[in-house]
């Protein structure tokens, strides 16, 4: 994969097909966002997970889970994955918007959310593309294997429609010292609503750092049995420590081990600060 006139590695992730469309019960409209209660026209399966959500967690659950969600890559074709990973300076993202009904909206909406929950994130959308450092593509299912092959080339769409049988599916390439440069995600926009912002939340999330899905930690959305359709508590203490200004792109586990002590108490107070009702 190229990108800026160098060869850059590439790692990505993916919803895997566990829903077919046919299948989703689509009872609900828009998401209550940001602090509010969910609102009685949210979809229905995800104010149900919202209301089953753990909120207690020890720190040694919130370390374990981090370490194994930002290390590593469920599908990359490049060295250099035990290393943080993350975006330094502002990220903007821009929605390439090809079916109607046009979900763009929803998408800001979850940016937005998202943007509330993470302290030291700095992310909203732009409506040019050119100033984009996150695209979203949003597509219909039928089209999704030709949007794969659009983007990555025909061999590596092979490999990742092999490897991980994509619903939807997020990437992103870094430099050698492992600042993110730029990411896509593409997003089935069809399947219903549930399908949809269990997509958007964990690719957005994962475009931007988190980007190995693992089946061991039972509370997160980056677990590819787990399916949530919202921002949940767990995944907010893992993306804030990701994001604190003094975790950097590069470090190793050793290095965020020594700074966890001092980090996790300070994520711990600040997500349960902003997440009182």
């Amino acid at each position: 994969m190229t990108f800026g006139g160098l060869r850059r590695p590439f790692v990505a992730s993916a919803i895997t097909r566990r829903w077919a469309p046919a299948c989703v019960v689509v009872l609900g409209a828009l998401l209550a966002w940001a602090h509010a209660t969910p609102a009685a026209s949210e979809n229905a399966e995800i104010a149900h997970r919202r209301a089953a959500e753990r909120k207690s967690f020890t720190d040694a659950e919130i370390a374990d889970g981090f370490f194994k969600v930002t290390f590593g890559a469920e599908f990359h074709v490049a060295a250099g994955v035990d290393r943080i990973r993350k975006y330094e300076g502002p990220i903007r993202v821009y929605v390439d918007n090809r079916m109607q009904p046009d979900r763009s909206p929803q998408v800001a909406a979850v940016v937005a959310d998202i943007r509330a929950r993470i302290r030291d994130l700095d992310i909203t959308m732009t409506g040019k593309r050119d100033e984009a450092q996150v695209v979203v593509s949003l597509v219909r299912d039928r089209d999704l294997a030709r949007a794969i092959r659009a983007l990555y080339g025909i061999d590596r769409a092979r490999r990742i429609q092999r490897s991980l049988e994509p619903q939807c599916l997020s990437g992103f390439r870094k430099d050698e010292n492992s600042r993110i440069l730029r990411s896509d995600v593409l997003i089935v926009g069809d399947a219903g609503d549930f399908v949809f912002f269990d997509c958007i939340y964990e690719e957005l999330l994962q475009s931007i750092g988190p980007i190995n899905d693992d089946t061991t930690v039972p509370w997160t959305m980056f677990n590819d049995d787990v399916q949530m359709g919202f921002f949940d508590l767990y995944d907010q203490y893992l993306l804030n420590i990701l994001y604190d200004r003094r975790i950097k792109p590069g470090m190793t586990r050793a290095q965020v081990k020594a700074l966890l002590p001092e980090v996790l108490p300070q994520v711990r107070a600040w997500v349960d600060g902003n997440n009182k009702p």
